[in-house]
């Protein structure tokens, strides 16, 4: 795909229902990303005597957010047909205790719920986690009324190509995503890989709408709350996850911001913690004992300098194979504004930079896996190093 090209792969323009997904289309330069990923995805195989995904792991974040609005089934489905060996989703809660898939519970930048007149005098202004927001939440909203919402890109200024498709998919469900990734598995004859992570769980806990009760039991209705499950939990908190070990069998991340942040259960339980003693070689066997994969942000991985450049490499990844614990860093993305210093190319922001190079990069430390906005990029670097 041509460095500065800000649209990847397209599909036919079909209508895509509920049940109905579009089918991907291979046109122009799209096609050479589509088809190189897929050639890559083909020579993928999981380790031995191991049902994970392979390893490094791509892992598409929201879906294929870099070519479609995120958390809709047309970026599930897209992230799929590119190749991606794990869909991530993040959750937050309806008022009637049902899970739908945003990354946030204002929702705002990612639907419509703006221009919806009828929903005009739900807006409201919030604290979510010390952030004082105003807007339209999840919790004041049934999960039947969000999926009257038409889901929206929520970087314009960015994707700009990704605007085409604003409301041509709805709010899902987790119910609804569940279902879908039942029946891909079926066509494809292999299971489909879902991270699922739990939103500001404290957060909802003080406001009587508990994540980890109507997700334990959508996993157990569905099987996938056993250990050698297709699904991966995960969360900024542990305490959420400590809370599904006791509930499941599936397999838990920690997901790690920057080192100086404090999780937002260990600030409610006064705990003085920041994520830096977190990742010490103490707090990552603290880890290991309910968690099997860190996420951190990858610049806990490799710090960047005042000029955004990259520095020299932390030992966390060595330090967590030490504990037994796997590395699922994040985010990456084809944008030179997302990209350090040394991998952008020419003065645009929106231009796409040299984002094989970031990946190696990032995969010469060992990494196990990468969330990323455009999985078909990283599937075409995973495949060079086989």
């Amino acid at each position: 795909m041509a460095a500065d090209q800000e649209a990847g792969p397209g599909y036919d323009g079909r209508r895509l229902t509920r049940r109905t997904l579009l089918g991907a289309t291979v046109a122009g330069a799209g096609a050479t990303a589509l088809l190189g990923a897929v050639g890559a995805r083909a020579d993928r195989s999981p380790a031995a005597g191991s049902g994970d995904p392979p390893t490094p792991t791509v892992i598409a974040h929201r879906g294929a957010s870099g070519y479609r609005p995120e958390h809709t089934l047309g970026s599930y489905q897209l992230a799929l047909d590119l190749g991606a060996d794990v869909i991530e989703i993040d959750l937050v809660p309806t008022r009637d205790h049902q899970l739908v898939c945003r990354h946030e519970n204002e929702i705002s930048s990612t639907t419509d719920v703006a221009a919806r007149p009828e929903f005009a005098d739900r807006e409201t202004t919030r604290t979510v986690d010390g952030e004082r927001l105003t807007g339209w939440f999840t919790e004041d909203f049934t999960a039947a009324e969000l999926t009257t919402l038409g889901s929206v890109e929520r970087l314009p200024a960015r994707r700009p190509n990704n605007t085409l498709y604003n409301g041509r998919w709805s709010v899902p469900t987790l119910q609804e995503v569940l279902e879908w990734a039942e029946a891909r598995g079926r066509e494809r004859g292999r299971p489909v890989w879902l991270c699922l992570e739990l939103k500001h769980p404290t957060h909802f806990r003080s406001l009587g709408l508990d994540l980890e009760e109507p997700l334990t039991r959508l996993l157990h209705r569905h099987q996938l709350h056993r250990a050698g499950s297709p699904v991966l939990l995960q969360s900024f908190e542990a305490d959420s996850l400590r809370r599904m070990a006791e509930r499941t069998e599936t397999r838990r991340t920690l997901l790690l911001a920057g080192p100086t942040e404090r999780p937002h259960d260990l600030q409610r339980a006064g705990d003085p913690r920041t994520v830096a003693d977190l990742i010490t070689p103490d707090g990552l066997r603290e880890i290991a004992g309910y968690a099997h994969v860190i996420g951190p942000t990858l610049d806990l991985v490799i710090p960047r300098r005042d000029d955004d450049t990259l520095a020299a490499p932390t030992t966390l990844i060595g330090d967590a194979h030490d504990r037994g614990l796997s590395v699922h860093g994040y985010t990456l993305r084809n944008e030179n504004v997302f990209l350090p210093a040394e991998f952008r190319t020419g003065e645009r922001e929106n231009r796409y930079g040299d984002v094989f190079g970031a990946i190696r990069a990032y995969l010469d430390q060992g990494i196990d896996g990468i969330h990323t906005d455009h999985p078909d990029t990283m599937l075409l670097v995973t495949a060079d190093r086989r």
